[in-house]
């Protein structure tokens, strides 16, 4: 018999039961619907086994309500009563699963512990973010100052070195200068009795002269002292002697002079000097490097002079400029000297000229090994050498690039190649005051 003649086959209470029963079959179906979506796209979810088993509960329950509008208009009871045995025992098995299950749903943090939590982990990451951004400014801060004292210890040391070199300097021109004094003296006092010397000779030898012409034939004693002494050869070469003796002198004054052009090494005010005149002190002192020695040709000095004026500067830091640049050219060329008198020849040659208004140019060519482009633009920085240790102290042509650049506003630049030589080539103003009016081209290398 039908379910609804229970309810008596009155529409009213037969839809009021179809529709209950309809809308919680409905439900029934879409919630564990949506608890197997929430376990799919929730993998890591705890006890998702649980969230399916009440999915299955819930679904039997929906199919029960289903079973009983079925059974309003067809009597399958057996069918009904068998859904509601598989409904009853999926919800008995839940809840025995339920029951162990509790205890570590307890433990699970509620959203409100969740959110502590987090603020907690947050705060935590910001600290942790702050930290290291401290650290960071630390160690910006540690590396700024080991920067600085690295940069300040590089300082010193050139700053010292520079010291003891320009103390090394100046100690070889007080002794120059004390050398070329103690010279001086004595070489003046014969260059002045020289031309007395001379004219009391002329004299004695025209005394001879008269002599010989009024009393031809002399008595033995003196034409036997005449025959030994060869007065012949002593009339004819008397006046040589004398002569050379004058040279010698005057030669002796210019390198006197040299000498005390090079000293000025102590005079701090600019002043307008000839640059040959320094260049040429430079080379006296550097002579007995240029000399030919066992195996080693003379180094060859080709002397270029323009006609430059008087130029106002620092002299003696100048003078210690060429020193420092014909040192390292002769050192240079000591790498390639050879006896060969061919195109091999080692040869330093200088050049001057002017080259602006108010510039001039020296330039220093050696035709040694060259250098690359590497060496080059290491070549002023402070302590850089290619010599071997103990020879060179890398500072000469960095001090050499302040002198011309800072004290006196002008350049100095270098050209080479491996195997070509290599050309220094200086430009400083000629009048100093003035530099900062006009400005200057830029000195070309050309060797």
């Amino acid at each position: 018999m039908p379910h609804g003649n229970c309810y008596l086959w009155k529409p009213g209470l037969v839809w009021l039961h179809l529709l209950s029963d309809a809308f919680i079959a409905l439900a029934y179906a879409s919630i564990p619907l949506t608890l197997i979506y929430f376990v799919y796209q929730r993998r890591n979810l705890p006890f998702s086994r649980i969230f399916l088993m009440f999915a299955a509960f819930i679904i039997a329950c929906g199919t029960t309500h289903a079973m009983a509008i079925w059974t309003i208009w067809h009597p399958d009871y057996w069918l009904s009563g068998l859904v509601k045995a598989i409904t009853a025992l999926i919800s008995v098995y839940t809840a025995l699963e339920l029951i162990p299950l509790m205890p570590k749903a307890f433990d699970v943090a509620s959203a409100v512990e969740l959110e502590a939590a987090n603020k907690r982990l947050e705060a935590e990451i910001r600290e942790r973010q702050q930290t290291e951004v401290a650290l960071r400014r630390s160690q910006d801060e540690i590396q700024q100052k080991a920067t600085l004292l690295e940069k300040a210890l590089r300082d010193l040391q050139h700053a010292q070195a520079q010291l003891v070199h320009t103390e090394k300097m100046s100690s070889l021109g007080q002794l120059v200068a004390g050398l070329a004094h103690e010279i001086n003296n004595p070489v003046n006092f014969i260059f002045g009795n020289l031309v007395h010397a001379k004219n009391y000779a002329q004299d004695l030898l025209k005394l001879i002269s008269l002599y010989d012409k009024h009393y031809p034939q002399p008595v033995p004693e003196i034409q036997t002292t005449a025959e030994q002494m060869d007065l012949a050869f002593l009339r004819d070469d008397l006046p040589h002697l004398l002569e050379s003796m004058e040279v010698g002198t005057k030669r002796i004054r210019q390198i006197v002079l040299s000498l005390r052009n090079f000293a000025r090494m102590d005079q701090a005010e600019v002043k307008a000097v000839d640059l040959h005149e320094g260049l040429e002190g430079t080379l006296l002192i550097l002579q007995n490097q240029l000399k030919a020695k066992p195996g080693y040709a003379e180094i060859n000095i080709v002397k270029e002079y323009g006609d430059l004026p008087k130029v106002e500067c620092y002299v003696g830091q100048l003078n210690q400029v060429f020193m420092n640049l014909l040192s390292n050219a002769i050192d240079a060329l000591e790498e390639s000297r050879t006896t060969d008198n061919g195109q091999n020849h080692p040869t330093i040659r200088i050049r001057t000229e002017a080259i602006a208004p108010n510039q001039v140019a020296i330039r220093i060519i050696d035709n040694g090994p060259g250098m690359t482009e590497k060496t080059q633009r290491q070549l002023f920085d402070p302590f850089f050498t290619t010599k071997p240790v103990g020879k060179g102290t890398g500072l000469g042509l960095s001090i050499s690039y302040q002198i011309v650049v800072d004290k006196h506003q002008g350049q100095l630049n270098c050209r080479s190649a491996p195997g070509q030589g290599a050309e220094f080539a200086i430009a400083i103003p000629i009048q100093q005051h003035r530099q900062q009016q006009i400005p200057q081209p830029e000195v070309s290398l050309t060797a």
